[in-house]
């Protein structure tokens, strides 16, 4: 079931006062990280909420969320495909691969499709330059020596996954 917003912002006001967290500082990050569980991504709202519970002035806190990259103040797809684009992947041809993902699911980079199942994103380092150019799915699948062809094929074991 899906929880409204209302019920979104009571459960992390739940675990700020379960945690004792209101009114602390220090506390910042692991609230970011409970809200973009809960929210999926980090809202202005909720981070104007955080703000206000902990104190924090929001500048601060956008300052946080912009410098590490696990944040995110988009929404995501459900399904996050991570293209590699470091040197290895890239001159084994990941930028044909990441273009291939777009097309296919009609998107842009880094926005969810309009079905909110799939978002593309290209990253650095997947830390697998032996096997470029690589995808990973989510954080659990890996593929390896990917080529255009099996785009795809990638993306539909996911349509039927949900």
């Amino acid at each position: 079931m899906v929880k409204s917003k209302e019920e979104l912002f009571k459960e992390l006001d739940g675990f700020i006062e379960k945690n004792n967290y209101e009114g602390k500082k220090d506390v910042l990050i692991q609230v970011l990280h409970k809200a973009q569980e809960l929210f999926g991504y980090l809202p202005a709202d909720v981070l104007e909420f955080i703000s206000e519970k902990l104190n924090v002035p929001l500048s601060k806190i956008y300052g946080v969320v912009t410098f590490y990259n696990f944040f995110s103040t988009k929404p995501k797809g459900k399904h996050q495909i991570k293209v590699c684009l470091g040197t290895a992947c890239y001159v084994k041809g990941a930028d044909r691969i990441f273009e291939r993902f777009l097309e296919e699911l009609k998107v842009k980079p880094d926005e969810p499709t309009s079905d909110g199942l799939f978002s593309v994103h290209g990253v650095r380092c997947l830390g697998a330059c032996s096997m470029a150019p690589v995808v990973m799915v989510d954080e659990d699948d890996f593929y390896g020596r990917v080529t255009p062809d099996m785009v795809p094929q990638i993306i539909n074991k996911y349509r039927r996954e949900g």
